[in-house]
């Protein structure tokens, strides 16, 4: 599912989410719980403020977002 996320630079200059839009809803992003990389891809496993739990995928090449898992409080 493609989503719009919000980025600003973290400690190590990286982009990190800071909010995110799933059609209507606006979530903010309130703990990253952890974060990988691949060749093409970022990652990102966060806890919005309504505690559900989010992976979001940006692709580097195509510079999208997208969800990846959604697990509900």
């Amino acid at each position: 599912m493609d989503i719009t996320v919000r980025t600003t630079p973290g400690a190590a200059g990286a982009l990190e989410p800071v909010d995110f839009r799933i059609g209507p809803r606006q979530l903010h992003v309130l703990e990253i719980l952890d974060r990988w990389l691949s060749a093409a891809h970022s990652y990102f496993k966060v806890r919005a403020d309504d505690g559900a739990l989010y992976i979001l995928r940006h692709d580097l090449l195509q510079a999208r977002w997208e969800m990846t898992l959604f697990q509900a409080p």
